[in-house]
């Protein structure tokens, strides 16, 4: 009996069975890298000796962190990705324009499906369990041995399942179901365990909370997060997969280490409060609490949909004369489909800035640096100390009904406020 983690890795790596604790090696179906992580791995892939990579369409180097070029040392580095991509003739290099966010970028264009093994020089590559794959981050060496080679050793995870029932409250989504899980397990709670997400809410929950769910799984100290694919799933991907896919389901007696049930109607609107994405609140709780800044985007909550949330906040009112509102659309695609449904107009109107797709606000690395004293909130997935700029910033996660409602009180609030 198996959970659907450990049937895909056995699958990867020619076994009939694997089992929680065993290392083994395994083939990737992806290899993903940015320009923040790809420069080390081109730098070691050299040093290997190896003449060519695995495969040219398996290596997705995409520069979103630093991006577009914010200073010489991160021209240098895109340019290090450009030339690799150019030598290698790799077909999933994505030029800045044609670029996304990665881990919206990848599941939007089909280039990862169900029952893939993806590897990623990024933490959030977790992500795409919401597809019913195994995806990790790792370093950036073990990306360079795997360009070379198209396998990655693993320590097989224990599983934990995560159960949610219940009907979610008006204005809560896939954010706050994991912020109010990492609230309740603490941030290395499921230290490399995958996690498993499950349940009624779950099912009726959307490909873009999955994804959102997903994404964060590392925050809670989680090797992966994954979601067993059902029709909402077959319905994402069938008409944008590029490769074949396969549908992995989790044995009914399959055996994990803990299992944590939720009632959804009694999870609030939640809020995360410096300096750990553990230390949630109820966010009208915090009404007392003023922002300079609010930020709508990131691989956590840049989607589509997200967008649609924020401006049916924004629509008709303005940003807080005191607070700077960034919204940064994940992709490309998403940036035009906003535009055409006329959200762009709402969210300038509101007088907030819209930005390129970017990672740059989300680490403090490009856009929208906090100063010293300075507070903010954001869909963004991390609010560790120093994360937006200066140490002595701050920085509180949400969802982006409550980010763009916050953004128009100019203090942390929630729709209700608003008489939303």
């Amino acid at each position: 009996m198996m959970t659907i983690t450990e049937k895909i890795l056995a699958a990867h790596a020619g076994k009939d069975e694997v089992v929680a604790g065993e290392l083994i090696n395994a083939k990737v179906d992806l290899v993903l890298a940015n320009d923040i992580t790809a420069p080390i791995s081109i730098t070691e892939f050299g040093k290997s000796g190896a003449a060519k990579v695995f495969d040219k369409d398996r290596i997705a180097l995409i520069p979103d962190h630093f991006t577009p070029q914010k200073d010489i040392k991160a021209a240098e580095q895109c340019k290090m990705l450009r030339e690799f991509s150019k030598k290698h003739q790799l077909s999933l290099y994505f030029e800045v324009g044609r670029m996304g966010i990665e881990h919206a970028l990848l599941p939007e264009q089909g280039i990862v499906v169900p029952g893939d093994l993806v590897i990623g020089a990024d933490s959030h590559t977790c992500t795409y369990g919401a597809l019913g794959a195994f995806a990790t981050g790792v370093g950036s060496t073990d990306v360079a041995a795997a360009m070379a080679s198209g396998e990655c050793w693993f320590k097989v995870p224990e599983s934990m399942k995560f159960i949610y029932y219940g009907k979610l409250n008006k204005w809560a989504s896939g954010k706050d179901l994991i912020l109010h899980t990492i609230g309740d397990i603490g941030v290395d709670g499921a230290l490399y365990r995958a996690m498993e997400f499950e349940g009624e809410a779950i099912s009726g929950l959307p490909m873009y909370g999955r994804l959102t769910m997903c994404n964060m799984a590392i925050e809670a100290g989680g090797k992966n997060g994954l979601i067993v694919p059902d029709t909402i799933t077959e319905e994402y991907v069938k008409g944008r997969a590029k490769r074949p896919y396969k549908f992995y389901y989790s044995d009914p007696k399959a055996s994990y280490v803990e299992v944590k049930e939720y009632d959804c109607s009694k999870i609030p609107l939640t809020v995360s409060c410096p300096h750990l994405p553990s230390n949630t609140k109820p966010a009208q709780e915090l009404s007392g609490v003023t922002v300079d800044q609010v930020v709508v985007g990131s691989c956590t909550n840049g989607r589509l949909e997200d967008l649609r949330e924020a401006a049916q906040i924004l629509k008709g009112r303005k940003v807080n004369p005191n607070v700077r509102m960034i919204i940064f659309p994940a992709t490309q695609l998403i940036y035009k489909q906003a535009m055409h449904e006329g959200l762009m107009d709402i969210f300038i109107d509101a007088e907030a800035v819209v930005s390129t797709p970017t990672c740059g606000p989300c680490l403090g690395g490009h856009m929208g640096i906090l100063a010293k004293g300075e507070r903010a909130i954001a869909t963004t997935n991390r609010n560790f100390v120093g994360r937006m700029g200066h140490p002595e910033s701050e920085v509180f996660l949400s969802n982006p009904a409550v980010a763009a409602a916050s953004a128009v009180l100019g203090r942390i609030g929630t729709p209700e406020e608003l008489g939303l």
